[in-house]
């Protein structure tokens, strides 16, 4: 049976530092079944965080990288780090990545970081969904930090959901599309959520969301602006096709909220990653430059084309040794297989390929378009280099490090537009 592409979600978590990225990232493992018992940043034992000075600080230092399954569809995450200092980390996910979630403080809003990491997700081309958590905390105003995205990062984004209660009366959600309250049991840690009724005191205000919706989507869906000018009735399925393809297409930013520390909003947000941010299929293909005649050559995610990667991340293991974390554009490899390098010209082999779940490693067999891993064996691959077949003779761009000076061409890469010589 042929692998569906369309299943695959490559995704980074970004936000400012104390927005909640980790904490976020530890309730979506749990919810998936990947992790059994759910750790805290200030305990120091979260999954994410496996560094010792992350563990002391209470901070992500470096982007990890774990693979999760939510309704049959497969998420691979990226968590960033969330301090200025470690923005380089930031930049070299964002590269490879298809999709973005933007996390923020339901009391700060909209910090530095944040702002930095969002318009550099804006120059690589990157479908976002935003998501407003610590709504349990004092002080947290849902309405003040939209106002805050429209004024510092879009107008395009748009409420999906409405908090029930705020600070520590918060309770849950409210889904504007399928027009339902959203409710967690606290007994068993938000596994178990259930839907009920609007309460009255709400009706208004999710009337008046869902038409600045409709009124958002309208703008870029002909279809949806006739039914809703003409009053009719629009099913749940036509609006969240609406609200996926203008999310693919950078029209439109969709906004949850929720509180990850109280259990609480983790569940649906997972629900707007499968359904509204891009698989590979999704996206325009990259761009890639021939290396003989010069010329641009687009890289399809196809599986029976020939393999081409880019190398992200190197890291130093100290049970296995060099790790090199890959994104596949094109084809396949196995373990075992040859891969060249299309910076140095060196062949080499694959001993390994491994599905990191943040420091923890699970061997498997082959690499496909799509996928994010990590392999062992060569040791002149360097972050940024195109490993490719060995016939396959193109330069994929590498990535945009501030201030380095380069020994190597480099092309700008956006997905949206064609590379550029410097």
């Amino acid at each position: 049976m042929p692998f569906d592409l369309s299943i695959i979600r490559n995704i980074g978590i970004m936000a400012h530092i104390d927005a909640g990225k980790t904490t976020t990232t530890e309730r979506m493992l749990f919810y998936t079944g990947i992790i059994h018992r759910m750790g805290e940043v200030h305990d120091g034992n979260v999954v994410m965080d496996w560094m010792e000075q992350e563990k002391e600080r209470g901070i992500t230092i470096t982007s990890a990288v774990t693979t999760c399954f939510w309704k049959k569809k497969q998420i691979n995450i990226i968590d960033t780090p969330g301090h200025v200092d470690f923005t380089a980390e930031v930049e070299r996910s964002l590269r490879i990545l298809d999709g973005a979630v933007g996390i923020f403080c339901g009391v700060s809003g909209v910090e530095p970081q944040s702002e930095t990491v969002w318009h550099q997700a804006d120059r690589y081309g990157i479908p976002r969904i935003a998501f407003v958590n610590k709504l349990d905390r004092a002080g947290a105003d849902f309405e003040a930090v939209i106002e805050m995205i429209h004024d510092r990062l879009t107008e395009n984004a748009c409420a999906i959901q409405v908090p029930i209660g705020k600070e520590d009366k918060f309770e849950g959600v409210i889904d504007i599309v399928s027009q339902r309250a959203i409710y967690f049991d606290e007994s068993t840690q938000g596994v178990k959520y259930f839907y009920k009724k609007i309460p009255e005191e709400y009706l208004e205000a999710v009337e008046n969301q869902r038409n600045k919706l409709f009124e958002h989507l309208a703008e870029f869906d002909d279809e949806l602006m006739e039914a809703y000018l003409e009053g009719e009735e629009i099913p749940a399925e036509k609006i969240l096709a609406s609200i996926r393809k203008a999310t693919i297409h950078h029209h439109f930013v969709p906004i949850l909220c929720g509180s990850a520390l109280k259990n609480k909003g983790v569940q649906p947000l997972l629900d707007a990653i499968t359904d509204f941010l891009p698989s590979p299929l999704d996206l325009p293909p990259a761009i890639a430059i021939d290396k003989k005649s010069g010329e641009e050559k687009e890289i399809y995610p196809k599986i029976d084309d020939v393999f081409s990667a880019l190398a992200f991340k190197v890291q130093i293991d100290k049970y296995v040794g060099k790790l090199i974390y890959i994104r596949v554009y094109s084809g396949s490899t196995k373990r075992g297989g040859t891969i060249f390098n299309q910076r140095n010209g060196k062949k080499e082999r694959i001993s390994r390929i491994l599905q990191m779940h943040s420091n923890k490693k699970k061997d498997i067999l082959e690499l496909k378009a799509g996928d994010i891993a990590a392999i062992v064996g060569p040791k002149y691959v360097f972050t940024g280099d195109t490993i490719t077949s060995e016939n396959n003779n193109i330069l994929l761009s590498d990535i945009e490090f501030p201030n380095w000076k380069r020994k190597i061409p480099h092309f700008a890469f956006i997905r949206t537009k064609k590379p550029v010589k410097p």
